[in-house]
């Protein structure tokens, strides 16, 4: 879905999304039928000089419940936080560097 989000309007090909989570294509097709089935996503399926190509679209609906899904991670991220002692509060790794806040 964040790939989705970042390809705009415009889209990804099959090949860019597998590329992108590094699935397999039985993996991203599983996983975009049940998208697709509820409505987060379009799947447009045609020929380009002969060969298949399938582009897959966020919908709006797709982009509200992924927005709703990040919002309620957030939370749950916040509220990790606050269980942390405070000096653990106080650092984070980030990709891989420990950093103070």
């Amino acid at each position: 879905m964040s790939a989705l989000c970042a390809a705009d309007n415009e889209g990804l090909s099959f090949g860019e999304l597998k590329d992108s989570c590094s699935l397999t294509d039985g993996n991203l097709n599983r996983h975009l039928k049940v998208l697709e089935e509820s409505g987060a996503v379009r799947i447009d399926k045609k020929f380009i000089d002969s060969k298949p190509r399938t582009t897959v679209y966020l919908s709006k609906a797709g982009l509200d419940r992924f927005s709703d899904y990040l919002a309620a991670l957030n939370k749950v991220l916040q509220h990790a936080k606050k269980a942390l002692p405070e000096e653990t509060r106080k650092t984070w790794v980030l990709l891989g560097k420990t950093v103070r806040a």
